[in-house]
């Protein structure tokens, strides 16, 4: 049975990601876990500087967002639903990112599922928002979904890649897994700044490992040319109507630029496909 953790602010934006994964896990066993997290800079102090009154925080933080939380289990139960999906919902006062770490590892978590902001949230990704430092702080396979998102079997999954490292079997299993229960076909694609740029011995081993390992499923390698990672990618996107990118967390030089860098307004990909962050 799979545990996912749903980080919300109770925004559209995360509900949409609930639903997403909701979706996303149609045919699977899973145990949801529905957090909330007051910011320690959110709660009142008393008396003293950082002693926090424990009847005014569960008063004024903890009642009212056990309510909103009741809410959205009663949105989730207007849902068509799998009977082998499980909801729990769950409140902290705690600094965001240390509370996601925790209840990643007392949970025992596989997946953490977030909603992004679309343009005008991106921008601030460039600074650092709840999602962005959870990719990049948090060791947890995290999924971002943008909030013009919808639904839709990913089909077809872009998986940009510089071909530096070898993945650990686990790592392709989870992709080899993916690709299986959605009937998805998966497209390497490896950006260069050079025209003339060839792949050194160790790429090349570690694109025939990939070719080996997929060698049953629908996969192609395409290689582009550009100065710029994220413009080559929405081309790419687009070219191939791409449903999902997955990347993984320790290729930093590939899923920063492509996550966080843009200039958003350029790049729509951010706001309506999903980005799957994978931490080996």
């Amino acid at each position: 049975m799979k545990t996912i953790l749903l980080p919300t602010d109770f925004s559209d934006n995360s509900w949409n990601a609930i639903k997403y994964a909701i979706d996303f896990f149609k045919d699977s066993s899973c145990m949801f876990y529905i957090l909330h997290v007051n910011k320690l800079s959110n709660l009142v102090a008393i008396d003293k500087p950082y002693i926090i009154d424990q009847n005014v925080i569960e008063e004024t933080f903890v009642k009212p967002a056990e309510v909103k939380l009741k809410s959205i289990i009663s949105k989730i139960h207007s849902l068509p639903l799998n009977k082998k999906h499980q909801f729990f919902t769950l409140t902290d006062h705690n600094l965001f990112i240390d509370s996601i770490r925790q209840h990643v590892n007392d949970l025992n978590i596989d997946l953490i599922v977030m909603g992004t902001k679309g343009a005008e949230g991106l921008k601030k990704l460039i600074v650092g928002s709840n999602t962005a430092d959870v990719i990049t702080k948090v060791k947890c396979t995290t999924l971002a979904v943008p909030e013009n998102a919808n639904y839709v079997p990913p089909r077809e999954i872009a998986f940009p890649t510089d071909f530096s490292m070898e993945h650990p079997t686990q790592t392709l299993r989870g992709l080899s897994d993916i690709i299986l229960s959605n009937k998805a076909a998966i497209r390497f694609l490896h950006i260069s700044k050079r025209k003339d740029a060839v792949l050194n011995d160790d790429q090349e081993q570690n694109k025939l490992i990939l070719a080996n390992y997929f060698k049953d499923f629908e996969h192609t390698f395409h290689f582009l040319k550009s100065d710029r990672i994220e413009e080559a990618v929405q081309c790419f996107t687009d070219s191939r109507a791409i449903d999902m990118i997955i990347m993984v967390a320790k290729n930093q030089n590939y899923f920063q630029r492509i996550l966080f860098r843009p200039k958003v307004e350029t790049i729509s990909y951010h706001t309506d496909i999903p980005f799957l962050v994978i931490h080996e």
